[in-house]
């Protein structure tokens, strides 16, 4: 098969899909692989490292796109849906929960899309979402810190305090991968961390593993309200798999926050848990309302692509490498590669992303024989 590789466009986007190793693996199979000049930069992959591993360089976008299977990091953005088409297999990151123009397009092209954000095993587990959420939850914190700066916009508090003055007050909102590496971070820097789930195991998990070192709450309306209150960072890091989240803060509860505090809202690339998140970029990361900074940066990652690229590619190369081989066939006997199959020649085969915009959900094992 032809594989293709191209440069990420997306704002200040410096991932790249496949690592030379991965190349290297697909290459040894027998497979082609396209990869547009300059794709690795951002991650300081060069083309020579690419060219080394058995790559192909190409000068030109359209020429990676014209690969049978194009391999990417994040989801096709408006100057790129020319390249969709309906003999072309998508693997890619997708939130199209969250993006109904895209969801159009991928099923007027007739192409088909695999999500690695829907990608999941039996035990429910997101492989391929994972190492990008470990990397988000701890880099949330990290932003969190910078924008509580009084010169960054925020209230001037040092996340671990000093002898005598109290460290910060950081409410994490979901127990899952993002908020489990927020609270190992932020507890790390000293922080008064509270985290709230509505999963008891996850909370009993955290309180196990972080003694005497934070604080776990239900999340419930009440709690939720009472907490974030009093919070200096608030970290979004609630997930519905393939669905778009909910809001936990309300527009109605900005006023009840402190003057200067920071939401950092990790969810934002599935609509945001926080009603007045919207998504930003890298490039202009944050907006005030109500006197709290949002920060909606829906591709997080992408500002340490080194490690976010590697991180990735140790989850996806597998998978990759089993479309290579089979194509859509390979579903039929990798289950959690099915979940992740969102769209399939003209139809919608992922049940929350159907119910998001109110389509018709196909079965994906009717489409794929």
């Amino acid at each position: 098969m032809n594989i293709g590789l191209p440069r990420e466009i997306k704002d200040n986007e410096y991932r790249v899909g496949l690592t030379p190793g991965s190349v290297h693996a697909l290459v040894e199979q027998g497979h082609r692989v396209w990869v547009q000049s300059g794709a690795g930069m951002g991650s300081f992959i060069s083309d020579e490292d690419y060219r080394s591993a058995g790559a192909e360089i190409v000068p030109c976008a359209e020429d990676a796109w014209a690969a049978q299977l194009v391999v990417k990091v994040k989801e096709p953005t408006e100057a790129e849906y020319r390249y969709l088409r309906k003999d072309l297999l998508l693997f890619t990151y997708l939130h199209l929960a969250s993006n109904e123009t895209l969801t159009e397009r991928l099923l007027a092209s007739g192409a088909s899309a695999i999500a690695y954000e829907t990608v999941q095993t039996a035990d429910g587990t997101l492989p391929l979402l994972r190492p990008m959420s470990e990397v988000a939850g701890r880099m949330a914190v990290q932003v969190g810190a910078m924008y509580l700066l009084k010169t960054q916009g925020g209230r001037g508090v040092l996340m671990s305090g000093v002898p005598g003055v109290a460290p910060a007050n950081v409410v994490i909102l979901g127990a899952g991968t993002v908020g489990t590496n927020a609270a190992r971070v932020a507890a790390g820097m000293g922080a008064a961390v509270t985290v709230l789930d509505i999963s008891h195991d996850r909370l009993k998990m955290l309180d196990d593993h972080f003694p005497g070192r934070l604080q776990t709450l239900f999340s419930d309306r009440l709690n939720i309200q009472e907490v974030v209150g009093q919070a200096d960072l608030v970290i979004g890091a609630v997930l519905i798999p393939g669905g778009r989240s909910p809001w936990l803060i309300t527009r109605e509860m900005l006023p009840q926050m402190r003057n200067g505090a920071v939401i950092v809202d990790v969810a934002v690339d599935q609509g945001g848990c926080v009603e007045t998140t919207r998504a930003t970029t890298h490039s202009d990361p944050v907006f005030e309302i109500d006197g709290v900074l949002h920060y909606g940066v829906a591709n997080m990652p992408g500002a340490v692509p080194r490690t976010s690229t590697f991180a990735l590619n140790n989850q996806t190369a597998a998978y990759v490498l089993s479309l290579a081989n089979e194509g859509l066939a390979a579903m039929r006997h990798d289950r959690a590669l099915l979940h992740g199959l969102n769209i399939c020649r003209g139809h919608v085969t992922h049940p929350a992303v159907a119910q998001a915009f109110e389509l018709a959900c196909v079965s994906p094992e009717a489409l794929i024989g």
